[in-house]
């Protein structure tokens, strides 16, 4: 399979070597000293793209992608706003988009886990629900596209919060994410429940980078051929 690389950070990088072992060909890579090597021509060499660059270029690169006819999986995230824009896009131009806030396995059962936490708390209304994600210092949106998800997962599951918020964690109709941004930190979340007695924790801590790279190219791998709106839930 033919790739072309949005993003050729860290994360572009893992996911290279990732591709590579599993007898991919990387046909390109865009960062932002050779954007402008994203032709339609260029990109029509591939079979998928695969978009991890930042939260003010991912929007233009899956339009380019779409215009090429060319599959993209995206990975950055802080374009959410758009998301029905893209989603209409996507479907009036019969493309194909795979995307997720995160392609970790392990994150995707913690939000499931999340969802069944949240169900069982809702009949105890002492618990005061909380997030907080930890970041390296590079990331650029805040909070992390995995906390809102989370917190998506939380909300929709209970009654006592109506809405999440970065600004003040005083507010008790608002779930509180408590955003860190930290060393070289991978990304860790928790859900935190607390009461006047005790204490509950569900948390995710990814060691390294690699299980976000390979759901990635597995996403990629799942897309080619496909057309239409794909996530982790319809992969897995």
């Amino acid at each position: 399979m033919n790739i072309v690389l949005f993003g050729y950070g860290k994360m572009g990088k893992e996911i290279e070597q990732i591709a590579l072992q599993r007898k991919h060909n990387i046909v390109l890579k865009i960062d932002k000293d050779n954007t402008d090597a994203a032709t339609k021509e260029a990109l029509q060499k591939a079979d998928v793209a695969i978009e991890f660059s930042t939260p003010h270029t991912v929007i233009h690169n899956i339009s380019k992608c779409f215009d090429a006819g060319l599959p993209v999986v995206v990975g950055a995230t802080g374009w959410y706003d758009k998301f029905e824009e893209i989603k209409s896009k996507c479907l009036q131009d019969k493309q194909a988009l795979f995307y997720a806030t995160n392609y970790s396995v392990g994150v995707n059962l913690f939000w499931k886990v999340t969802e069944q936490m949240a169900k069982l708390m809702e009949g105890f209304p002492e618990y005061e629900a909380s997030i907080q994600e930890i970041h390296h210092i590079h990331k650029l949106d805040k909070p992390s596209g995995t906390a809102i998800t989370t917190a998506e997962k939380l909300l929709t599951n209970q009654s006592q919060k109506k809405k999440w918020s970065i600004d003040n964690k005083d507010k008790k109709e608002e779930l509180f994410i408590d955003v860190v941004r930290e060393d070289e930190v991978p990304g860790t979340h928790t859900v935190y429940y607390k009461s006047a007695i005790d204490e509950i924790n569900l948390t995710h801590i990814a060691y390294n980078r690699k299980g976000f790279a390979l759901g990635a190219v597995l996403a990629a791998e799942f897309l080619k051929g496909k057309k239409g709106i794909y996530t982790m839930s319809d992969m897995l």
